[in-house]
C-alpha cells in the first residue's frame, strides 16, 4: 500500500471479495532528518495515508524496512546507467528485484498466500500450458504490463490485480464509495526517489568525478559543441544541447568510450533494428524461432509491429517493419501478442541506421 489511491482501493476490493487483508507499505529511506523521507513520493505522509486506508478497511498494517534493498537494486542501477550512457528505466527494477522481490518474500513470511498491488494489469492462467500469462489492463490508458515484463512465473503465482479489470475513473468513484480520504489524491508521474523537476543534481552528487565534459559530435566526427557529462543525455534529446546549427539536432548516439554526444537531424534518430538481451519470456518458456509481434520501446511508446529473430541464449534481434524515434539502450522492449505479454528485455544496442 503505497498511500495512494489504486492501492488503496485494490485493498478494499480484496476484502468486499472474501480475502482476509493485511495491509504492508515499503520503507525505502533511511531514518534521519527527523524521519523524513528525501524522495519525492513514499515518504512519511504516504506510510500515514496507507495506515488510515487500513484502519478504515479494518485490517492489520505493517510497515517493512526495504531501505538496503531499493538502494542496491534501484537507486544504484540507476546511477550506474547513466553513468555507462544508457537511459534506465528505475521502476521496472524495483518491480522485479524490490516490491515482487524482496517484499513479496518479507509478505509471505507472514503466511500470506497472495500479494497484491495497484498495478493495471491483470494475470491469467493457461491451462493448456500450465503458465501464468500477463495481460494488459482493461484500462488502455492506464496499463502498466509494460513494468511488469519481468516478473517470473513463481512472482506471477501469488500474485493479484485487483485493477486490472477496472477503469481508473471506476476506481476513484469505489475509493470514494468507500470513504477513503486518498479517493482524490493525485498521481505520482515522476521518479519516486527524486525530489527535483530534474534527475541532473541527483546524478550530480552520487556520480561526483565520473561525470566528465565531452564533445558534441556529428555523424562525420566533426566537433560541434561541448556536452556537461553524458548522464544528462538520452537518445532523442533536442533541448539542452546548446548548439546554434541553425537546424534541429537530436542526440542520435552516446559513446562512453569516447566521452561524446554524437548528434543529427531528426529522421537520424529513427532506427529500425536493434539487439535486446536478458530475456525475460511469459507466454512461452524460450524462443525457438523468429516470430512476428507488436513491440513496446519504453512505456508511453504505442508499440509497433517487428518480426523478433533468436540471436544466442537470452538474446533477440528486433527488426521494426518501419523506423521508430528514440530505440535506446538501457529502455526495456516488450513484446506483445495482441493483449498478451510474450515477453521482454533490454535494449543492448542498435545495429542499423535508416
Amino acid at each position: 500500500m503505497s498511500g495512494g489511491v489504486d492501492s488503496s482501493t485494490a485493498a478494499g476490493l480484496l476484502k468486499e471479495s472474501g480475502y482476509e487483508v493485511i495491509g504492508a507499505t515499503m520503507r525505502i529511506w533511511k531514518e534521519r532528518d527527523g524521519g523524513k523521507s528525501p524522495y519525492r513520493c513514499c515518504g512519511v505522509a504516504d506510510v500515514e495515508d496507507a495506515r488510515r486506508v487500513a484502519q478504515q478497511l479494518g485490517i492489520p498494517f505493517y510497515v517493512l524496512n526495504l531501505e538496503e534493498e531499493f538502494e542496491k537494486e534501484v537507486i544504484q542501477y540507476f546511477c550506474e546507467e547513466y553513468g555507462k550512457g544508457r537511459t534506465p528505466n528505475p521502476c521496472i527494477l524495483c518491480n522485479s528485484k524490490v516490491k515482487f522481490g524482496s517484499f513479496l518474500e518479507k509478505a509471505l513470511a507472514l503466511e500470506t498466500e497472495f500479494f497484491s498491488t495497484g498495478h493495471y494489469a491483470r494475470i491469467v492462467l493457461d491451462e493448456e500450458s500450465g503458465r501464468y500469462l500477463l495481460k494488459k489492463g482493461l484500462d488502455l490508458g492506464k496499463d502498466q504490463s509494460y513494468v511488469l515484463f519481468s516478473l517470473s512465473q513463481s512472482q506471477f503465482r501469488h500474485t493479484v490485480f485487483p485493477l486490472g479489470e477496472h477503469r481508473k475513473e471506476e476506481v476513484r468513484r469505489k475509493a470514494l464509495q468507500l470513504g477513503l480520504r486518498v479517493h482524490d489524491k493525485p498521481e505520482s508521474q515522476e521518479i519516486c526517489f527524486i525530489k527535483e523537476d530534474s534527475y541532473h543534481p541527483f546524478l550530480s552528487e552520487r556520480l561526483k568525478e565520473a561525470i566528465k565534459p565531452g564533445p558534441i559530435l556529428d555523424q562525420k566526427g566533426n566537433v560541434l559543441g561541448s556536452h556537461k557529462g553524458i548522464p544528462f543525455y538520452t537518445i532523442g534529446q533536442r533541448r539542452g544541447l546548446g548548439l546554434a546549427a541553425g537546424k534541429p539536432l537530436y542526440v542520435v548516439e552516446i559513446d562512453p568510450e569516447r566521452n561524446a554526444v554524437i548528434v543529427g537531424e531528426e529522421h537520424e534518430v529513427c532506427r529500425d533494428t536493434f539487439i535486446v538481451d536478458s530475456v525475460n519470456w511469459i507466454a512461452c518458456q524460450q524462443m525457438i524461432s523468429c516470430f512476428s509481434a507488436r513491440v513496446k520501446i519504453r512505456y508511453s511508446h504505442p508499440g509497433s509491429e517487428a518480426v523478433l529473430f533468436p540471436a544466442g541464449d537470452d538474446r533477440v534481434e528486433v527488426k521494426f517493419k518501419s523506423p521508430q524515434k528514440g530505440i535506446t539502450p538501457g529502455q526495456a522492449a516488450v513484446f506483445y501478442d495482441g493483449e498478451t505479454v510474450i515477453g521482454g528485455g533490454w535494449i543492448k544496442e542498435v545495429i542499423n541506421a535508416k
